[in-house]
């Protein structure tokens, strides 16, 4: 048997290290955009706080004074599910595998990106198959991935717009299909097929939050995707909106049969 030159040995070798650390960049973006999110979010709770404890403070009416308790334990409450999405991010940092339901992994999502949506004038549906089974998967990277879209979306619509998520059942049970759809700015035909090339934007760059624009997003959610055996496909028409569609396998599905 002929063995390998040893320039080609290196050069694999090269290659290998070079597609762990663009790995590793996709990731560490990601990680990046999710806290520079909760953060923002857990400063705007602990402002709501201060401000009805500096309202309830000064005011000596009873019923005032309850409402601002009252406001107070809302955001609370709001805090610590933020920290609580966040803590099961740090938790869950591996790569293992297992049975996710994807109703939880959009909830937590909400909880990080609701406030902003509604600042950015954007009404989210959803629809949620009652039927649809859980998909095998991590639950930490399928999370990033979703809150990547969610995020995308939001961008899309500058002035304001519509959100749909939705997942359903299909091909008998062998998979589940989530949709994030937005009425959006679309993306050009042209763009289409570099949509998923890592470096390729449509954003000229990060927005006012300080996500987007790194071309690495959803580079590494096809990525994710691709080792969830799964299939992302984007469909988008250039002023009325940009679908993205991700099929995972169904937990409980023979993974070789799914493949």
């Amino acid at each position: 048997m002929t063995k390998p030159a040893p320039s080609d040995s290196l050069a694999a070798t090269t290659t290998d290290a070079m597609h762990e650390e663009l790995r590793r960049l996709r990731t560490m973006a990601t990680l990046g955009e999710l806290t520079s999110t909760a953060t923002h979010e857990f400063n705007n709770v602990l402002m709501t706080i201060i401000n009805y404890a500096q309202l309830g403070m000064r005011n000596q009416d009873d019923a005032a004074r309850d409402r601002a308790f009252a406001k107070i334990h809302d955001a609370a409450k709001r805090a610590s599910a933020i920290t609580g999405t966040i803590l099961a991010q740090a938790r869950n940092r591996g790569d293992s595998m297992a049975p996710v339901a994807l109703s939880g992994l959009i909830e937590s999502a909400m909880v990080l990106l609701g406030r902003e949506l509604q600042k950015y004038r954007i009404a989210v549906e959803m629809e949620l198959g009652e039927n649809a089974p859980d998909v095998w998967g991590s639950g930490n990277e399928l999370q990033r991935v979703l809150i990547n879209l969610i995020v995308n979306a939001r961008q899309a619509m500058p002035d304001g717009g519509t959100l749909l998520i939705k997942t359903a059942m299909v091909d008998e049970g062998r998979f589940v299909e989530l949709m994030v759809r937005d009425s959006g700015q679309g993306i050009a035909a042209e763009q289409l097929p570099r949509i998923f090339e890592p470096y390729f934007s449509t954003k000229a760059g990060p927005d006012e939050t300080g996500k987007g624009g790194t071309g690495l997003g959803l580079a590494a959610s096809k990525e994710i995707i691709d080792r969830h055996q799964g299939k992302i496909r984007v469909e988008s028409t250039p002023g009325r909106g940009t679908a993205f569609l991700i099929r995972l396998p169904a937990a409980g599905v023979d993974q070789q049969s799914a493949a």
